[in-house]
């Protein structure tokens, strides 16, 4: 059965996917839910974080940058990028609570990044949410 944190994970990955130059990404996301059976609420919970990221991204892109410490944007880790991404999104044009929103960010990056991402992501995510 398809969770929370599996429709954050697809909406990572399609932002992923995204990146690295996949101009059908968006397009195929409604495939990749269905791959994931991740339907109903959870599916449209998936949707609104992806649009609503794609429709703030430069805004959230510059809180990014903003929080980097002796660190430049372009040569953060795609995914890290992607995972900061959601996870600002959510603290700051979401209801969901940020205690919340820190956790399924750092169980996301234990399965999709290294190690010590995790506490870069932590780190920055915590300022943001202090911050609001």
């Amino acid at each position: 059965m398809a969770t929370i944190t599996h429709a954050r994970e697809a909406v990572i990955q399609t932002l992923y996917a995204m990146e690295q130059g996949n101009e059908k990404a968006k397009e195929q996301f409604d495939e990749l839910l269905k791959e994931k059976k991740i339907k109903n609420q959870k599916a449209d919970f998936a949707r609104k974080l992806l649009n609503g990221i794609l429709e703030h991204i430069s805004e959230i892109d510059k809180i990014i940058k903003e929080h980097l410490i002796d660190w430049d944007f372009e040569r953060l880790d795609k995914i890290d990028k992607q995972i900061l991404r959601l996870g600002i999104y959510e603290i700051k044009y979401t209801d969901t609570p940020y205690q919340i929103v820190i956790n399924e960010a750092i169980k996301i990056a234990k399965n999709f990044s290294e190690d010590k991402a995790t506490s870069f992501i932590n780190g920055i995510l915590d300022r943001v949410a202090k911050e609001k």
